[in-house]
């Protein structure tokens, strides 16, 4: 894996001003950065914003900023990336919903500000997948209010937690990193979180244990 620190060769071109050297580790991060982009767009926003032009004016904000970023970088490349991508987003949607974006529940708290949160239908589409048959639609329908349910009724930290291990692959300690709590406590959420799907998912009863 190519090391994306403050000091890998890489990013000590960009910052000299190589803009291959940028634009091949922005690259690199792209595809996690893309799911993103997809799992928190407003749904109210999807075929009408192409999450690639998010993705391009974050690449240009990064390009701008990454002088400053590299004098105090307190965060890995892709926790910062991400992050100003997450706020490119965050504009988009108060740019076409106005006021409507503004709505606390749509956003997550983090230490470093607030992201669009990723909604309980966008994970639940994630977690069921595309049935094949159109037989197998209602009982998709069925179980995709049932998930719906079971994320609504989560800790928002957990369902975060949830979004950012299981569908942006982050790692435990980047997780922890991006709420700004210990890695234990990340850990511990994510496990309680699929526990608690996947009983659900796999017809059994939900969890309603553990702590808090």
């Amino acid at each position: 894996m190519t090391d994306d620190r403050p000091g890998s060769d890489m990013l000590r071109r960009a910052a000299a001003g190589d803009p291959a050297a940028l634009a091949e580790e922005f690259s690199r991060h792209r595809p996690r950065l893309r799911r993103m982009v997809q799992l928190r767009l407003d749904r109210r926003l999807q075929g009408r914003v192409d999450p690639s032009d998010v993705l391009q004016e974050a690449y240009l904000e990064v390009a701008r900023s990454l002088p400053e970023y590299l004098a105090d970088p307190q965060i890995p490349f892709y926790l910062w990336a991400r992050f100003v991508t997450g706020r490119k987003l965050q504009a988009v949607h108060r740019h076409h919903l106005g006021t409507l974006a503004r709505d606390a529940g749509r956003e997550v708290s983090l230490h470093r500000g607030t992201l669009p949160q990723a909604s309980s239908v966008s994970l639940a589409e994630q977690l069921l997948g595309r049935y094949a048959s159109p037989s197998q639609a209602a009982a998709k329908a069925e179980l995709q209010v049932r998930v719906q349910d079971a994320l609504n009724g989560m800790d928002p930290i957990d369902r975060e937690v949830l979004a950012l291990r299981h569908f942006e692959e982050l790692s435990n300690a980047e997780t922890a990193q991006v709420l700004g709590i210990g890695e234990a406590a990340a850990s511990h959420r994510f496990v309680r979180a699929l526990r608690r799907l996947k009983k659900l998912l796999a017809g059994g009863p939900d969890d309603p244990g553990g702590p808090p």
